[in-house]
């Protein structure tokens, strides 16, 4: 009725009760993720059920149907009734006392729909709980009315908040019905690191991504978009457009390379393509690599009023040197650069560029500011030329000087590429000397063809993003939504060099550091590297003298410094003390590991302030 999209799709949903077990009264509940079932005690009988691999759509919604129930399909639930049988073999000897198959709402990653409507103002979600509402309501009913009441939830809930999903696909039928139900199908399997879904891939492409697919390219799937997440030296590993039945089952598929190559990915050791990555890494650090990145959201903001929009929004003075600056908590570390008069271009990655669109509207709304901001995502292509010899590499592409002197770090040009006009920027989220260029859609492949060309004596080859990983974390770059949430600021982050504390000009949340700042930090992110060879993935635990004090949020294997390295925020259990002092207090220390985070810090803040040369 309001005209809000809200991707969802109903799924018939159903377990059984059965009849009485004797001595069953007082036994845990179970759940066999291997046979994607569970079973619950309810008094002396246990109820059964779970995510079946060919659930039922509800396709003809009655409004009639309120609080009825469906007729159990016994040839689809029968799985669940096996798999109960091979974990409490009693059960073939009991009978079913009652069933209950009903409708429920299921999403595309299984997750629920919260927060406010990008479509309309004031109006707020908080559905879509894939069976989980009893679990999930407390919880997400608390954050949802301190969202409706302050603008915001208190905790982190960006996966759950609708502008995780960008806007072409919320009202695409056929992505939100595939992909519920992989989902679906997949809710009991084990979540692996670096999986990737089957279903309704190919939902946007870049310009180079048929090139890129020839030369092996092993993508990943983001906002829709298919991204380079790596180069197999095997040949093309193309993915297929499959429909929801079987997508997600990869030993249907053994003859399909890209399932096969997902496959081995089904591991919590190393990959056994862990040295394909090593080498586009260490390429990027020894020679030059070139990255698409063309997934990142690409947006102009104009108007009278753009340069006050633009100093109320980002936390840098983005007018005294275009470059990296932080949009508060809410968004990535985005690329700002004024355009043209009263106007400015940002450039925002492609995973939170609908999240990113959405808040610096609405606080444009909110300010009054007479702005408006327009979205070319899809018109422009982006490639990352980094390394040492890129200025070789470009210098013979680009008609400008690329010195040092003529083309600084954190600076912008727009320059003439093979013939095609692009707009040069000499940035870096690898640690490399190394420019991004921003190229018109129909002008993408001339400009890489010719990069290529001249790359070729240099050693140039394509990298994706698991080596951009690797070398950011190397480098002590942030990662949104990772090392950077909404429930961080910069000061924790080790971000304030991004923050225009030392100007006069207000900007949004600047009361609220100078606050934490006088303070003192009661929290703060540290560095960690181990000596094992073994990996780490986010989420492993920190202990200090013995008490847990935080997690890491994020790890990679840094392959130039040969180690896993994992970045994760500390606070003193005890409180009072500043986060600082505590972390260097040295005398009560009783690891070296604790000291050892003291370096890595500083090194790392040291690195990420001072410019490529």
């Amino acid at each position: 009725m309001a005209g809000v999209k809200v991707p969802l799709i109903a799924m018939h949903h159903a377990y059984v009760v059965t009849e009485r077990i004797e001595g069953i009264q007082n036994m845990p509940n179970v759940r066999d993720h291997d046979a994607s079932v569970y079973l619950r005690l309810q008094g002396d009988a246990l109820s059964v059920g779970g995510y079946e691999q060919n659930p039922i759509f509800w396709d003809e919604v009655s409004d009639k149907f309120a609080f009825s129930l469906f007729d159990l399909d016994w040839d689809v639930f029968m799985q669940h009734i096996e798999g109960a049988i091979n974990r409490v073999p009693n059960l073939e000897q009991t009978g079913i006392k009652s069933t209950v198959c009903g409708p429920e709402s299921f999403t595309a990653d299984h997750k629920p729909l919260m927060g406010e409507a990008p479509e309309v103002r004031g109006f707020f979600l908080g559905c879509g709980f894939n069976s989980a509402g009893m679990m999930l309501g407390g919880g997400c009913g608390r954050e949802l009315a301190h969202w409706i009441i302050h603008g915001r939830p208190e905790k982190d809930m960006y996966g759950y908040d609708i502008r995780r999903f960008h806007n072409s696909l919320t009202d695409n039928k056929r992505w939100i019905r595939e992909r519920s139900h992989e989902s679906y199908a997949k809710n009991y399997s084990v979540v692996f690191p670096f999986d990737e879904p089957l279903a309704s891939r190919n939902m946007r492409k870049d310009p180079f991504h048929q090139v890129l697919t020839e030369q092996g390219c092993v993508f990943q799937e983001r906002h829709g978009w298919e991204r380079p997440g790596w180069f197999n030296k095997d040949g093309p590993a193309p993915v297929k457009d499959y429909d929801y039945y079987g997508a997600y089952d990869i030993k249907k598929n053994v003859n399909y390379k890209y399932n096969e190559l997902l496959g081995k990915e089904y591991t919590f050791d190393f990959p056994p393509h862990h040295d394909m990555i090593k080498s586009e890494c260490l390429s990027c650090r020894h020679d030059v690599a070139v990255f698409d990145m063309s997934y990142f959201g690409k947006f102009y903001l104009t108007g009278p009023d753009a340069k006050k929009a633009a100093d109320w929004l980002f936390t840098a003075d983005v007018n005294k040197k275009p470059g990296h600056h932080n949009s508060g908590t809410e968004g990535d570390i985005v690329t700002i650069v004024p355009a043209i008069c009263d106007a400015y271009y940002l450039a925002i990655g492609g995973g939170v560029a609908e999240h990113n669109w959405n808040h610096i509207r609405t606080v444009l709304q909110d300010q009054g500011f007479r702005c408006q901001l327009t979205d070319h995502s899809e018109d422009m292509g982006m490639i990352s030329i980094q390394g040492p010899k890129s200025r070789e590499v470009l210098q013979e592409v680009l008609d400008t000087d690329l010195s040092n002197e003529s083309f600084p770090f954190s600076t912008h040009k727009v320059v003439s590429a093979a013939g095609h006009q692009v707009r040069a920027m000499r940035l870096s989220f690898v640690g490399e000397l190394g420019w991004e260029l921003h190229i018109p859609k129909d002008s993408c492949l001339p400009v890489y063809h010719a990069v290529m060309a001249a790359g070729a004596k240099h050693g140039i080859i394509n990298s994706g993003y698991r080596a951009i990983d690797s070398l950011s974390i190397e480098k002590g770059y942030r990662h949104w939504h990772a090392d950077l949430r909404p429930d961080d600021t910069p000061l924790e982050a080790g971000l304030a060099f991004t923050c225009k504390l030392k100007s006069s000009i207000p900007f949004q949340g600047r009361d609220r550091l100078e606050k934490q700042k006088e303070e003192g930090l009661r929290r703060r992110i540290v560095c960690f590297t181990i000596d094992e060879k073994v990996p780490m993935f986010g989420l492993e635990a920190i202990f200090r003298n013995g008490v847990p004090v935080g997690h890491l949020r994020r790890a990679d294997y840094g392959f130039f410094i040969d180690k896993t390295i994992g970045y994760g925020y500390i606070r003193n259990p005890d409180g009072g003390i500043r986060i600082s002092e505590w972390v260097l207090n040295r005398h009560t220390h009783t690891l070296c590991l604790c000291v050892c985070v003291c370096v890595c810090v500083s090194v790392l803040i040291c690195l990420i302030s001072i410019p490529e040369s």
